[in-house]
């Protein structure tokens, strides 16, 4: 058995944890490249936990970097199947973030970069327990190949509202994926809003920061004395 995920955390703000954000890295990173965004957040969200695991896997084309699933864009349905076997591993490190804080499933939210959204996607879809909200910055809405539409519903357990954000000169995952995405998912009745981010590639700007930090303000449970 692989060993299971780990990665820096940080502490709340003020007080004991009232709400759970967990950052998914992208394809190469690990999770310090993320947990820096939990400190950009931390006025917004005084109460949250932040936590970055890193993915389980040794990244192919990056030596010290890591992979949630390989990606050698030789099979068209490799991403699919990469969602697929990475997620139970993911959904036990949720379930465990959550009983160490002692917070339920709806105290979660999940923010996912490039591979990270993908999985944040996936996973966060299909939790016996919706999520609060999930962010995504960079990222694609995985689907099979030859996709079955209703069986795919099927498969859809929780619906949280989703904040995707994209930059609009993105040359390794063009922003037409968010479009794709955002149609994908509100076929799904799932309540989706988006963010273009003028000028800028495969990365997060300041202005995607503040989106995705006043997003989750709005959407995690509030807080209470």
């Amino acid at each position: 058995m692989a060993a299971e995920l780990d990665g820096p955390r940080l502490e709340p703000r003020t007080g004991a944890a009232r709400q759970l954000v967990v950052f998914l890295h992208g394809y190469g990173a690990d999770g310090n490249d993320l947990i820096d965004v939990g400190r950009a957040w931390q006025r917004l969200l005084p109460h949250a936990a932040f936590v970055s695991p890193h993915a389980p896997e040794p990244c192919g084309q990056a030596p010290v970097g890591r992979q949630w699933f390989p990606l050698t864009m030789r099979d068209p349905e490799e991403r699919w199947l990469g969602v697929n076997k990475a997620a139970p591993m993911l959904d036990r490190f949720l379930d465990a973030e959550l009983a160490r804080r002692s917070l339920p499933p709806s105290a979660l939210a999940l923010v996912g970069f490039s591979q990270g959204t993908m999985m944040a996607l996936h996973v966060g879809l299909r939790r016996a327990a919706s999520p609060a909200a999930i962010v995504g910055y960079s990222g694609l809405f995985v689907v099979p190949e030859k996709v079955d539409p209703e069986a795919f519903a099927n498969d859809i357990r929780a619906r949280p509202p989703i904040l995707l954000v994209h930059g609009d000169r993105d040359d390794l995952i063009p922003m037409q994926a968010l479009f794709h995405a955002s149609q994908a998912l509100a076929s799904l009745d799932i309540p989706v809003e988006w963010h273009l981010s003028a000028g800028i590639g495969h990365g997060i700007d300041e202005d995607g920061l503040r989106h995705g930090g006043e997003f989750l303000a709005r959407r995690l449970p509030a807080a209470r004395m």
